[in-house]
């Protein structure tokens, strides 16, 4: 595996070795040794995945303290621009974000450490989208940022005017009248 580190330190895009050959192709997702040498010792402990359709912006959310989530994500159907933002109060890249496409096609994930909001938008006609996360989903300590709030500068490579969003997120606070947690 490939390890890339970003413009924002802790988020790390992981590119597979992918072996092909006349059957198809075979790579290692995830190793355990692997990946905590680089981003540390995380204990996984929920899988999730979702299935959206071209248009769809879901996100910007984060869990509250003291179920604060970090994840590593993948796309295995279509391709999604995924979307982190720095929500670490005193971190020198609070309010910045990172963008990566993660696609069926570049076996791509990120890995998006407690402290950051995450979302993503689907670019191909459907996705399947899979996260693992270190923290088991609370739904009474979810939290979100609006996600087409321009102050973020968020670039979705969609038409966000037809943007189709839940009624949850469309009413998210926008990131200036958001007060971190972390």
């Amino acid at each position: 595996m490939k390890f890339i580190n970003t413009d924002i330190e802790g988020v790390i895009i992981i590119e597979p070795r992918v072996f092909n050959d006349a059957r198809g192709y075979f790579f290692e997702s995830f190793v355990q040794k692997e990946f905590e040498a680089v981003a540390g010792p995380v204990h996984f402990v929920q899988d999730n995945e979702s299935c959206s359709s071209r248009g769809v912006v879901r996100g910007l959310h984060f869990q509250l303290p003291p179920y604060t989530q970090a994840k590593l994500v993948r796309c295995t159907r279509g391709r999604v621009l995924d979307v982190a933002v720095d929500l670490r109060t005193g971190s020198p890249t609070y309010g910045r974000h990172v963008c990566v496409e993660l696609s069926e096609d570049n076996h791509r994930q990120l890995f998006i450490p407690q402290g950051f909001a995450h979302g993503f938008s689907v670019l191909s006609d459907t996705a399947v989208f899979q996260y693992k996360c270190d923290n088991y989903y609370a739904p009474g300590h979810e939290g979100g940022i609006h996600p087409l709030d321009p102050a973020l500068g968020i670039d979705w490579r969609i038409d966000t005017s037809e943007a189709i969003m839940s009624d949850k997120d469309l009413n998210r606070a926008l990131f200036a009248d958001f007060k971190s947690p972390f």
